[in-house]
């Protein structure tokens, strides 16, 4: 893929924008598919295993893949869908290295016989070991504080007591809670852009190469842009081409930095 193919949202199945890729191509992949039919896409639908096996193959050695999804529930039963496709992942030869939760304000109501759904899976793939990039941390609610433990010597029966002062940031946590904006696009489904800021940062490096292969509303683009990676996208419903093309053309005048 050339130079001249990077920053922009390709019109076509993400098979075919990847077939254009050498392998060990891709630094970064955060997208979230349209699963369970709970998003009908405007009528398309995808093949996901063909595009699993692909992202194994253009991703760079060490590089991630997020994979956001969750499950619908049919005939009274979840479909399972986000487990079979995170195995499916691992056959490929990807490594999970984190499965983690996108706990959601909006709620999807259910009928009174189980509880509200309030979460997607964020299933975090690897090719290889993940070279540690930013992982991102957070103000310890009790720093300064001394804590004391008690806990066994190691290969010894008998317990130990040790101190120590907590420090001032920890490591932020895997479940990640994020209110969702008024959506004023016509994207169904469009994700927190500090959700995908928050992904971009943690497992990619400034010019870093970020790909959306079901890019919907633009919003991987536009937070790889703003943290200095080059991006491309791929969307095959032509009316969210044009949503995220305008959603991200403030933008595209500023590709000098790259």
């Amino acid at each position: 893929m050339s130079k001249d193919l990077l920053h922009k949202i390709h019109h076509e199945n993400c098979l075919d924008t990847m077939a254009k890729m050498k392998d060990n191509f891709i630094d970064l992949t955060v997208t979230s598919p349209p699963y369970d039919g709970l998003r009908t896409y405007n009528g398309y639908s995808f093949d996901f295993e063909s595009i699993a096996k692909e992202l194994y193959r253009v991703t760079k050695n060490s590089g991630v893949v997020v994979w956001i999804v969750g499950d619908a529930t049919i005939k009274g039963s979840e479909t399972g869908t986000s487990f079979k496709q995170a195995l499916f992942f691992k056959e490929c030869g990807f490594n999970l290295h984190d499965t983690m939760i996108y706990s959601k304000a909006s709620q999807l109501r259910q009928n009174g016989a189980r509880y509200e759904q309030q979460f997607e899976y964020m299933f975090v793939f690897s090719k290889g070991a993940v070279k540690i990039k930013s992982i991102i941390k957070e103000k310890n609610k009790n720093a300064g504080k001394t804590v004391k433990r008690t806990c066994r010597d190691s290969g010894k029966d008998d317990l130990k007591k040790s101190s120590n002062v907590v420090s001032e940031y920890k490591t932020k946590g895997n479940v990640w809670f994020y209110g969702t904006k008024k959506n004023n696009t016509k994207h169904p489904a469009i994700f927190p852009e500090q959700l995908a800021a928050a992904h971009i940062i943690s497992w990619s490096n400034e010019k870093d190469l970020v790909y959306d292969c079901f890019m919907g509303s633009g919003t991987t683009a536009k937070m790889a842009h703003i943290h200095k990676r080059k991006w491309v996208g791929s969307e095959i419903s032509s009316e969210y081409v044009e949503l995220a093309n305008k959603r991200i053309k403030p933008y595209l005048d500023q590709l000098t930095i790259f």
